[in-house]
């Protein structure tokens, strides 16, 4: 299976308006033209797995590509297992804004939001 072309398959991961709409501008703040979004969990944090996100410009051969609006999302098949059905939002409060990842997967989530078991 090619999972570079996964603009076939159903998304690993969504965004919400809000949660677009700030990629969107962090993208355009940095001036970013090539990669995307990547977003992935890695092991740590309190309850497990952490999640991840940051921009890259490299693609491998087994990351997943999605296109949101001409954003691209960039999600490596190890994550791509633990955030199937997630939701990227965004939040604004008094501090400022954060991402928050909605993950119907997550077992357990700690107090901060940015680690989960499944």
């Amino acid at each position: 299976m090619d999972t570079t072309n996964a603009e076939t398959q159903a998304p690993v991961i969504t965004l919400s308006e809000a949660a677009l709409k700030e990629v969107k501008r962090l993208i355009n703040v940095q001036g970013l033209t090539e990669g995307g979004l990547r977003l992935g969990v890695k092991g740590g944090g309190c309850s497990g797995l952490s999640y991840t996100i940051n921009f890259d410009e490299k693609i491998g051969p087994h990351d997943q590509i999605h296109d949101f609006d001409g954003v691209k999302v960039i999600v490596d098949a190890k994550s791509a297992i633990y955030l199937q059905g997630t939701q990227l939002d965004f939040q604004k409060d008094l501090m400022g804004g954060n991402f928050k990842f909605v993950n119907p997967n997550a077992d357990k989530t700690c107090g901060c939001g940015e680690s989960f078991s499944a």
